[in-house]
């Protein structure tokens, strides 16, 4: 048995106690807020988005970041492992569209609940009001490091005779593996200055985003601090900024089942389909956050730091359909004027931007419009354009891109390569996805295997 300290105790921190508690080790969850879940408690707007019910093969090309080091986690706890832990726990799930899962009660305050009892029964002990000021370490043993080695190289070495028939690994007993940890892991030390010892210390503070919950980038400290790299972090599942006046205009009104089209120039960067809605400053919604995801770096590099980008207003009408429902509106009112027409193809606070645009004048008789000026309308229902001149910040954001590099942490066991009983888990390693419960499992997944890892 080990003593295990979890720092964090959002989604990944939560589930790592659980299985590692449930595995017979001492846990101790430190969480500096008053409560357990701050962030995880306003995911999905409120109820919490859990997983995704697609296959597990399905869930990396909603990957942003690193698809192939979550392998091993994906793999060992499963989005259906996810719902039956849940189920089990007490909390019947649901399944949307986009196969998006959520407690049947629309209340993430069940899935917070249901983790605490998991945690109460398997017998972690959870600590709030409690930071961590630093992670304590120190170098392994010579005559353990040698232990190690010498084991790892017997390993390489029969590996080798296996593979060549020849003992490839011959000679290289005693040299120290750069792939052997030289130090390991002795606890933290608070903020009250309090040491608590540990064998084992899982690092699961969250990203940068939504900081109001706690999640202020500890993690990438303690993680610098102990030697390891961390990536560029940035917003990422943002609104996004747009430079036309009559976008405020629209501010309030939501669009379902619409297409959307990102580019720079010609080169057509994103491609999607779903619900949206006009804000004060831009565009929000599933959709857009899961385009912010793809263009933000692009964005960065783009001529005049700006995209283009089209709404589809009547994606499941083709030009000839859409064409034909709009003259069979005129044909029934050909002295109406234009305005008092159209009104019936979009919701009432679109209608005037669309007069606006479509370049044809308002009170203009429908047996006066020209074919050429009613194509010119169909243009633009069928791409509505903005210009995208800027991303939401990280009090906006859903989730942070960057953190600890993966090349620093093993992927079978979410531990460090540098310092032993060091593990990551969660939103602060540089894992990112795009909206659909997509970066909770990889907090799930990631928690698992730290927890199944430490002996």
């Amino acid at each position: 048995m080990s003593k295990v300290i979890i720092i964090g105790g959002g989604a990944a921190g939560m589930m790592a106690g659980v299985f590692a508690a449930r595995n017979h080790h001492e846990v101790h969850i430190l969480e500096k807020n008053e409560k357990l879940g701050k962030k995880v408690f306003i995911t999905g707007k409120g109820r919490c988005n859990v997983t995704n019910a697609c296959d597990t093969e399905e869930l990396f090309p909603a990957m942003m970041s690193n698809p192939k080091f979550l392998y091993s986690s994906f793999y060992s706890f499963t989005p259906q492992d996810v719902m039956e832990f849940f189920e089990k726990a007490g909390v019947p799930l649901k399944v949307e569209r986009g196969n998006r899962v959520f407690p049947q009660s629309d209340h993430s305050s069940d899935i917070i609940r249901a983790l605490e009892r998991e945690l109460k029964k398997a017998g972690a002990k959870i600590h709030l009001h409690t930071a961590v000021q630093e992670i304590v370490k120190k170098p392994v043993t010579e005559s353990v490091t040698e232990s190690v080695t010498d084991s790892v190289n017997t390993l390489e070495s029969e590996a080798a005779l296996t593979e060549s028939g020849s003992a490839a690994g011959k000679g290289r007993k005693g040299k120290k593996s750069p792939d052997i940890p030289q130090e390991k892991i002795t606890g933290v030390i608070l903020t009250d200055g309090t040491f608590m010892e540990g064998d084992a210390v899982i690092v699961a503070t969250g990203g940068f985003s939504y900081q109001s919950t706690g999640s202020t980038g500890d993690g990438y400290r303690f993680a610098r601090e102990l030697g390891l790299k961390v990536t560029d972090i940035a917003p990422s599942l943002v609104p996004l900024k747009t430079k036309e006046d009559y976008v405020p205009k629209l501010q309030g009104l939501s669009l379902k089942n619409t297409g959307l089209t990102i580019k720079n120039g010609k080169k057509v960067l994103y491609e999607d389909f779903g619900e949206m809605m006009f804000t004060h400053f831009g565009v929000t919604g599933p959709m857009i956050l899961s385009a912010s995801a793809h263009i933000g770096a692009k964005l960065a590099k783009a001529p005049n730091g700006e995209l283009s980008a089209y709404l589809d207003l009547k994606p499941a009408l083709t030009r000839e359909q859409l064409d034909a429902r709009i003259l069979r509106e005129f044909e029934a009112g050909p002295n109406k004027q234009f305005k008092n027409v159209i009104g019936v193809l979009f919701p009432s606070s679109l209608t005037p931007v669309m007069l606006e645009l479509g370049g044809i004048p308002a009170e203009k008789k429908i047996h006066d419009i020209s074919r050429e000026e009613r194509q010119h309308f169909i243009d633009l229902i069928k791409a509505f354009p903005f210009t995208i001149t800027g991303m939401g910040e990280f009090k906006e954001a859903i989730i942070t891109r960057g953190g600890v590099s993966v090349k620093e942490i093993n992927p079978g066991t979410m531990e460090s390569k540098k310092i032993s009983g060091l593990y990551f888990a969660g939103e602060v390693l540089d894992l990112d996805a795009v909206t659909g419960g997509y970066n909770l499992q990889i907090a799930w997944s990631t928690a698992y295997l730290a927890a199944q890892a430490i002996q």
